[in-house]
């Protein structure tokens, strides 16, 4: 049987691609902040899913999902999905601080944990983590937000170095999206190329199957980032980018 652990399962992404694995007969071991919103995948197939409160921030964090990973036992795939973002033109630092410690620290605490899990039970696994194109370049309107997804975006690929590096066979998978109707964009803005959620959760299940090291979804925000890798920095600073 194919086990996965999903983390950030209590909604959006991580939720929709949780019910697609189970569709497809997989174990799921989720975790959440919000357990009470877990209870409704766990309702969908009782026996195929475990549950447990893992908040990434949380200094026990790693323990809490080494002890989810037993109660499902084992995982094939790690599917981190938890972060925040938030658009911050007046620089509050308390938002800057929370998304830097949730996308950077809690970040880290998650894949390293299912790194070294899966070094030390057989050497295989698969590792798949939501970042986004907003990576690619820095975005005034959300500095936090862009410099952790760039921080993401670069740590996976190190992480797949250093897999090679040690000779285990760990496939990372990196998941670009574009603005996804989800609660995280629940705040009243206009999101330009707003994706369904339920078509992008498919979009990255496929992408995970495939075990593609990138994959920005969908067409539309490849064309946009091809040519956002184009602009001269110079350039890129004058551009007055917002929603």
């Amino acid at each position: 049987m194919k086990r996965a652990i999903i983390i950030g399962a209590s909604s959006g992404m991580g939720k929709e691609v949780s019910k697609l694995l189970l569709n497809d007969g997989w174990q799921i071991g989720v975790g959440a902040r919000r357990t009470e919103q877990l209870e409704e995948l766990k309702s969908l197939k009782p026996g195929a899913v475990v549950t447990a409160a893992i908040d990434v921030m949380a200094e026990d964090a790693p323990q809490r999902l080494e002890q989810l990973i037993a109660d499902n036992g084992g995982m094939n795939l790690f599917f981190l999905a938890s972060g925040i973002g938030k658009q911050n033109p007046n620089l509050d630092s308390e938002i800057e601080l929370r998304t830097v410690a949730t996308n950077g620290m809690g970040f880290t605490r998650m894949t390293d944990t299912a790194f070294n899990w899966f070094a030390s039970h057989g050497g295989k696994g698969q590792i798949a983590v939501i970042s986004s194109i907003a990576g690619v370049k820095g975005l005034g309107m959300a500095p936090s937000y862009s410099a952790t997804k760039a921080f993401q975006n670069t740590y996976i690929e190190a992480l797949s170095q250093l897999a090679h590096m040690r000779h285990l066979d760990i496939n990372f998978t990196d998941i670009r999206p574009g603005f996804v109707k989800t609660d995280l964009l629940n705040d009243g803005k206009n999101y330009p190329l707003l994706m369904d959620k339920q078509a992008v959760a498919k979009k990255i299940v496929k992408a995970i199957y495939a075990k593609r090291s990138i994959q920005i979804i969908d067409w539309r925000y490849r064309i946009l980032v091809f040519f956002w890798r184009l602009i001269p920095h110079w350039l890129w600073i004058r551009l007055r980018i917002k929603n």
